[in-house]
Order: structure tokens, then sequence, then C-alpha cells
């Protein structure tokens, strides 16, 4: 599959997300943050797993673990209590600085020396998601803005640690995203029975609303996310984000009766404009490329089958640790 292809299948993850609060306002109960992101997390991971029949050995375990509480545990939760805690749309404005927190975790965790041009492009798709979401607000809250800057954090390391580590052999995409979706859905549980209590009494349009999200906006979309990370430098991935609350804007024009003033069309077009330079990437030939040392051991004999990620061309330049396989045009930053 080509390169634009897969941007195209990437970018799907994030305007699924997109639709998330259309569909919590519109049919889901209210203030049950916790117990959203468990309905959304643990049976879609249950679901793909079902469905791989693939489990992580030797080091795999734990960088699953990892994995899976910045990806989902440690992200969901600090989302949902940034959105309550946080006047308007701030939230996503720091959200969309997540292609700033990839640039700089991976010149510290893959050496990768972010170049200008990346930079204002980043700078760029913020201001852009700030037109658009923005509102006149008294305030700031402390705790809102510090758990808004963390989730970002939290899923930009993963993002970034994902492309490190690559994928074992015989781990497909779908793997992966079963694997960190049951280790966060595992960790959220207990959050959401400690803090929310019983779950809530469930209408037809709840269920309805709970299990698109965890098939579409979660098992799909994070297969698809996870594919995408595998294929596309940690960069380009991360400068799809943006679709999220752009397309979170449209739906509540769309569908819900919400206005678009001229300077949210404006900001659209920017972060929108920004979303597409980010897949343009320099290309350099004869890149090095390099595979991090994964153990023999980290998936049975028997599954051990070429994976779709192909232990992920992770991207790096020539001095990342790892054995050198080929040597191919790439795309890299900086």
């Amino acid at each position: 599959m080509n390169r634009a292809a897969t941007v195209l299948l990437t970018a799907l993850a994030p305007v699924s997300w997109g639709t998330t609060y259309a569909v919590t306002t519109e049919f889901l109960p209210p203030d049950r943050p916790l117990f959203t992101s468990l309905v959304r997390a643990l049976p879609a991971g249950l679901l793909l797993l079902a469905l791989v029949r693939v489990l992580p050995r030797g080091a795999w375990w734990g960088r699953a673990a990892v994995l899976g509480v910045l990806n989902i545990g440690a992200f969901f939760p600090l989302l949902f209590l940034a959105a309550y805690r946080m006047p308007g749309g701030m939230a996503a404005v720091v959200g969309s600085a997540g292609p700033l927190f990839v640039i700089g975790f991976s010149a510290l965790l893959l050496g990768q020396r972010p170049a200008a041009r990346t930079l204002l492009t980043g700078v760029v798709a913020a201001f852009g998601v700030s037109l658009v979401v923005l509102r006149a607000t008294s305030g700031l809250d402390a705790v809102g803005l510090s758990a808004a800057v963390a989730s970002t954090a939290s899923m930009s390391a993963g993002l970034v640690l994902a492309k490190r580590w690559g994928s074992p052999e015989g781990a497909s995409p779908l793997a992966l995203a079963g694997w960190q979706l049951t280790v966060g859905g595992l960790l959220v549980a207990p959050l959401a029975l400690l803090v929310e209590g019983a779950p809530p009494t469930l209408d037809a349009a709840a269920v309805g609303g709970y299990l698109y999200l965890a098939l579409a906006g979660t098992a799909l979309a994070y297969w698809l996310w996870f594919r995408g990370i595998g294929r596309l430098s940690a960069t380009q991935v991360t400068f799809l984000a943006p679709l999220s609350p752009l397309t979170a804007a449209v739906v509540g024009w769309a569908a819900l009766g919400e206005t678009l003033t001229v300077p949210q069309l404006a900001g659209m077009a920017l972060a929108f404009g920004a979303t597409v330079a980010g897949q343009l990437g320099p290309r350099r030939t004869g890149t090095v490329v390099t595979v991090p040392a994964t153990p023999a051991t980290s998936l049975p004999a028997s599954s051990a089958t070429p994976t779709a990620v192909g232990a992920a061309r992770p991207e790096g330049p020539p001095e990342t640790p790892g054995k050198v396989v080929a040597r191919r045009g790439a795309a890299v930053e900086g």
C-alpha cells in the first residue's frame, strides 16, 4: 500500500475520535467519564485479543504494559478530567500541541533533530485549532490545565516509544492495539468503581452509543492508529491529531446546529493545512533503517509470521542502536 493510502487510513482514527463529543452529549449518561473510558477500552481490547489470539512474551509484557498505560490507561482519565474542569475547548488546544511534544520526545528517544519547518507547522496547527475551539472564558483551572498537559504528554510519549520499539515478529497492529487497550481498560476499571460507583442504568440510545465508541471509535480506530505508527514517521502520525477537534467542530455544525464563525473557518483552514504539511516530510535516499533488537523469544515459534508492520520500520538516524537491516529512501523529519 502506498504512503498516501496509509496516511488516509490512519487519518480515520482521529476523525472517528472527533465524533466522541457529539455521541457522549447526545446518547450517553452524564458525568461518567471513567465508566465511558472503561467501556471504550476493555471490551475493545478483549475483542481484538480474541481475534488475534497472540499474547506478548518476554520483554514485550513490560513494553505492552508501558504503552497501554501511556496511550490508554493514563490518557483517557486525564483527558476526561481536563475536559470536565477546563473552560471551552482549552483541552483540545493543549491536545493540538501534541506534534510539539512528539518532536521533543523524538529528539530525546529517537535522536531525531527537528527541522525548523516541522516546528513551525506544529505551532500553526495549534494556533488553528485554538481559533476553532476557544471561547471567551474567565480563567483557567490549574488542575484541568495540568491534566490536559499530562494527557498530551502521555499520548505523545506512547507514540514515540511505540515507534522506538517497533513490534515483535508476528505481532500485527491488531495484536498491538489489543494488548494496549486491555492493559488500559484493566487500569481504569478499579478507578471507575472507586470514583463513580456502580455502573449506570443504560437505555437503548446509551447502549448504541457505547457500542459505537467501543467498536468504531476504539477497536477500529486504534488498530488504524497503531498500524500507521508502524508505517509512518512519528511526526507524520501526530500531525493527523488536529483532525479530531476539526471533526468535532464539523459534526457540531452539521448535526447539533452549532454555528461556525469566520475566525473558526480560518482556524480550520490553518489546522488542516498544517496537517497536510506535516505529511510532506523531506525525502532522503540511502537512509539507514534500523530495528531495535528484539528478543528471539518475544513470541512463540508457532505464531511467528511476517507482520504487516514488519518489526516496524522505525524512523531514526543511523546512530540509533539496533541492527541495520536495509537501506532505502524514506521520509525523515529533521
